[in-house]
Order: C-alpha cells, then sequence, then structure tokens
C-alpha cells in the first residue's frame, strides 16, 4: 500500500515539474478576449473524481453484503 502511494506521488510531483515550463502563446493582436479556460476544467475533474470515489464505495458495500 505504501508503495503503491509513494509511487502515485512521484508520478504526480513528476508531471507538476513538467508542466511549469509549459505556457500559452502570448502574441496575439489586441484586442485580447482571454477566457478563464482553467476554472471549469478543475470543476469537471473535481466532480469526475467525486462520482469515481462515490461509485468505488458503492461497489466495495455491495461485495460486502
Amino acid at each position: 500500500m505504501k508503495k503503491n502511494i509513494l509511487k502515485t506521488l512521484g508520478i504526480l510531483s513528476l508531471i507538476m515539474v513538467l508542466s511549469f515550463p509549459v505556457k500559452a502563446q502570448d502574441d496575439f493582436d489586441p484586442p485580447e478576449d482571454d477566457i478563464p479556460v482553467d476554472g471549469g476544467i478543475t470543476l469537471l475533474l473535481a466532480a469526475g473524481v467525486g462520482y469515481g470515489a462515490k461509485k468505488l464505495r458503492d461497489n466495495k458495500k455491495k461485495k460486502i453484503n
């Protein structure tokens, strides 16, 4: 169990470190209409994780009963 957690944390930290130098192109002509996409994607990702956790918990309860 501890190995899996350490492996997962290692992979996540590697992904985060590699994503720092990535940035979008910023040389568009004015007028710029920047749209923050990150908020919506973050909410959808959190909802997906919550839904998946609920499904896993429900499946565990079914197997126990």
